[in-house]
């Protein structure tokens, strides 16, 4: 792949056919789109503005506390055009991946009730989610844990109930090297306003890795299987024609630097354009080729 340049989105950019670069727009929701529960300002205006240009918006996310259904409700309620098909989350792709294996047995999620709920759409069964909390006589506890047999998979998320029961039960049921290991992705943190810093799924996923002497199979961004699973409701899609917009380096940008889709970074999220301007040349050079998009008003 032949090397890439940063530059600042301007008027002069967007002028030199910029917009007639890419066919499908790929975007990252959190941190790029909005902050929690509220739209970022400009995003809902950019959005549709690509979208009345004749090109298809593809939301990617990698948080899978949401089923499809829930972030297309989101979606609607905010202001973005979407359907059921331009919405592809790692909860989403756990059941894809899961189904290209021909899965028969049992799921336990470590995680949340957005990955449930698309294993129920996929008629793959799992173990109940939820609240797993320690006992005070943990140790006598530990002697009246009982393993399902027919548990054949684990499925790691981001889970705001994280307990000790439930990093032993996934660590436990990893023990059997024949079970599989999913990631759902590997963010460490989510994006934020405030002094708050909100751990991600990669802080489970790092725990049980390092506690079951395992590696997880992690299918969100940066991971390839992500355009994998853009490719069974986009079948025709020509990745090299895409723009995937994000806000954070290591995963929205480098699934297109590794894959060969133009990547735009926006400032609002985890990795801010005056960060990356802080960063030497040899710093740029070795983790990344990033752009910045900004709000653009046809």
């Amino acid at each position: 792949m032949a090397p890439r340049s940063c530059k600042k989105i301007d008027e002069s950019i967007i002028s030199s056919g910029f917009l007639d670069s890419f066919d499908y727009v790929l975007t990252d929701c959190d941190g790029v789109l909005w902050m929690g529960n509220d739209a970022i300002p400009g995003s809902v205006e950019t959005i549709n503005i690509l979208k009345n240009m004749g090109k298809p918006v593809i939301y990617v996310t990698n948080n899978s506390t949401k089923s499809r259904d829930e972030y297309l409700k989101k979606c609607h309620n905010l202001g973005f055009p979407a359907t059921m098909d331009s919405i592809i989350s790692t909860s989403y792709c756990a059941a894809v991946y899961l189904q290209s294996l021909n899965f028969k047995k049992k799921v336990y999620i470590f995680g949340s009730t957005g990955i449930a709920a698309e294993l129920d759409e996929a008629n793959i069964p799992h173990l109940p989610i939820g609240p797993d909390p320690v006992a005070d006589n943990w140790i006598q506890w530990l002697s009246e844990v009982k393993l399902d047999p027919e548990v054949g998979a684990v499925i790691v998320g981001f889970d705001h109930y994280v307990s000790y029961p439930k990093l032993t039960k996934a660590a436990s049921y990893l023990k059997d090297p024949n079970n599989l290991f999913i990631a759902t992705n590997r963010d460490e943190q989510f994006p934020t306003e405030g002094d708050l810093i909100i751990p991600g799924a990669g802080t489970f996923v790092s725990a049980i890795e390092v506690v079951s002497g395992r590696k997880a199979t992690a299918l969100g961004k940066p991971e390839r299987f992500m355009l994998d699973c853009i490719k069974v409701t986009h079948p025709d899609i020509n990745f090299s024609r895409c723009l995937m917009i994000g806000d954070r380096l290591n995963t929205d940008i480098l699934l297109g630097t590794q894959h060969g889709l133009k990547t735009l970074l926006v400032g609002t999220g985890i990795n801010s354009w005056k960060m990356c301007c802080s960063w030497s040349k040899v710093q740029i050079k070795q983790i990344i080729y990033l752009y910045q998009i900004i709000t653009y008003h046809v």
